[in-house]
């Protein structure tokens, strides 16, 4: 046997293993491959993804073949967990309590097989693959494991998309939160309204770094996804296990929807007509009419949102992200629509106009069998019992909202937004908000000690955000995400000891094996010696806060 993993060195670390022992079974060219009901695409993921890389066509073959790989399904098993059995002289068969369960076995046994399956084609041809005696059984620790994505700030392109589900799935991350919207661009078709695409997808600037920086790309920015791309990512997803969960965001962060459709906004207040996609960062003071023209106008949108991310895509897929977070009431107090409306709705004050249109949007989702899921500013006046809450300004809004009988989803800007610098270097490119290294994602905890069991119920899970200001292309993406991404993954799925008790410097050593397959996928991540020369922006100005984030 040759270049085999140690199962030490799997990321993330699996619950339990037996073995390994020294014998074992060897893949080959005359390796076949028996799947169960159930277990199709993990079959295709096989024959497509981890046959090329290593030459391997795994043809198909009776179940009871010796040294074959076998797929089968068990519901007596929770339904993402998976053991992974490599027995000598008989195989190896990988069981799921689930279609997910199964799949996420398989890509443990990518990993056992070494960095040269993670390629698109063999780098050693003729080699003898082989994997010890051992059996590995595992399971998530939380349903909901994310990674928020913004494609607003900066545009990727679909094949980018694609890749980045890949990547989540040989971390066994299940939901990707698709941040489509936002005052920098407008990313998704809507054939309602062509003019969010025609107009709301390009801007005709970009600042460069934070928004205090002189410098600017004169160049155009923009793109978005056809209807079809859409269909082709969900779909990409649901193979893999995926669930895609949109963001349109209301009622703030909507300047290039306005800039679109100038009705949009507080034309009694501002010249709407002269607004253009914007160009910079921050809090943008522009945002819906509370009017019922503008929902109408979003009923349009998520009618097209729903049809192009069906419910049954995926075990969260019923969810819609509609935003919520960081809209400025200014210009609501000088609008004297928004006044009536105010009066109209016998509301006491603008917080409570929001809590209005946030309510207006779950009960809409609601009636069409979907849930509702937004930013914790929503919890502000109120929020319908089957909404979500996404916690990010720390875990304040994430203990009112499973205290309030809310979902929760943990994503505290504070430990797991990506986009914050990861060392306090000069050399760290465009440096932003605090400090977090590999260790102190390592070290998150997303449940909060002051819930009760029934409460910490409530929590869904966890997600990683990675917002685009600052990251203009897949390289700088790559930088931000990785490898923290590896950390936090195994935070999501790994049974964990209490943050203090974690044996990062175990982790450490297992990621010397994780980087090679880091390699071998072509990602551009921070080595843990700093950044490489060509990854450095000297002379960018960034937003460094310091000292440690708030209750560490």
């Amino acid at each position: 046997m040759t270049d085999v993993t140690s199962t030490t060195d799997l990321v993330p670390a699996p619950r339990a293993v037996e073995g390994p022992m020294r014998c074992g079974v060897e893949l080959t060219p005359a390796t076949t491959l028996w799947a169960g009901s159930g277990t199709e695409t993990t079959e295709r993921w096989l024959r497509s993804t981890l046959g090329p890389a290593l030459g391997l066509p795994l043809r198909p073959g009776p179940e009871d073949a010796r040294d074959s790989l076998r797929l089968r399904v068990d519901d007596t098993l929770a339904p993402e967990a998976y053991r992974l059995a490599v027995v000598t002289n008989w195989g190896i068969e990988i069981t799921g309590g689930s279609a997910a369960g199964v799949f996420w076995g398989a890509q443990t046994l990518r990993q056992l097989l070494g960095p040269d399956a993670f390629r698109k084609a063999p780098v050693r041809p003729g080699i003898t693959r082989g994997i010890p005696h051992q059996i590995i059984d595992d399971a998530p620790r939380f349903r909901w494991r994310g990674l928020m994505l913004d494609v607003a700030r900066h545009f990727m392109p679909k094949e980018g998309v694609l890749r980045y589900l890949d990547l989540m799935a040989a971390h066994k991350l299940n939901v990707l939160h698709f941040h489509l919207t936002d005052d920098q661009g407008w990313r998704i078709e809507i054939q309602r309204y062509p003019e969010l695409t025609g107009t709301g997808s390009w801007r005709a600037r970009t600042k460069i770094g934070h928004r205090a920086s002189p410098l600017w790309d004169d160049r155009p920015h923009g793109g978005h996804y056809t209807r079809d791309d859409i269909r082709e990512i969900v779909a990409y997803a649901a193979e893999r296990h995926i669930s895609v969960v949109p963001e349109i965001d209301v009622p703030g962060h909507s300047q290039a929807a306005i800039a679109a459709y100038p009705e949009l906004g507080n034309s009694d207040v501002i010249d709407t007509a002269s607004l253009t996609v914007w160009d910079t960062w921050g809090i943008n003071p522009n945002v819906l009419a509370p009017t019922d023209n503008t929902l109408r106008f979003y009923e349009g949108v998520l009618e097209e949102v729903l049809e192009l991310f069906p419910a049954d895509a995926g075990p969260f897929s019923p969810f819609v992200h509609i935003g919520g977070d960081e809209c400025l009431k200014d210009q609501w107090r000088e609008s004297d629509a928004a006044q009536k409306q105010i009066g109209n709705l016998g509301l006491p004050d603008e917080d409570a106009l929001q809590s209005w249109f946030i309510g207006h949007f779950d009960q809409w989702l609601t009636a069409r069998g979907r849930r509702l899921i937004g930013w914790d500013e929503i919890l502000e006046g109120g929020l319908a019992p089957g909404a979500a809450v996404s916690s990010w300004r720390g875990y304040s809004g994430g203990v009112a909202a499973a205290r309030a009988g809310h979902d929760v989803v943990m994503c505290p800007q504070q430990y797991v937004y990506l986009d914050y610098r990861q060392d306090a270097g000069p050399d760290e490119p465009v440096p932003i908000g605090y400090v977090r290294t590999l260790e102190d994602v390592y070290r998150f905890e997303p449940v909060p000690s002051e819930l009760t069991g029934e409460e910490a119920a409530r929590v869904l899970g966890t997600q990683a955000n990675v917002w685009t200001e600052v990251m203009e292309d897949q390289g700088r993406v790559d930088y931000q995400t990785f490898p923290r991404l590896a950390a936090f993954c195994e935070v999501a799925w790994s049974d964990l000891p209490a943050p203090a008790d974690r044996d990062f410097a175990g982790f450490e050593r297992r990621m010397t094996a994780h980087y090679r397959r880091l390699d071998a996928l072509g990602v551009a991540y921070r080595p843990p010696t700093g950044p490489l020369p060509w990854q450095r922006r000297p002379g960018i100005l960034g937003r460094p806060i310091d000292g440690p984030p708030p209750g560490l």
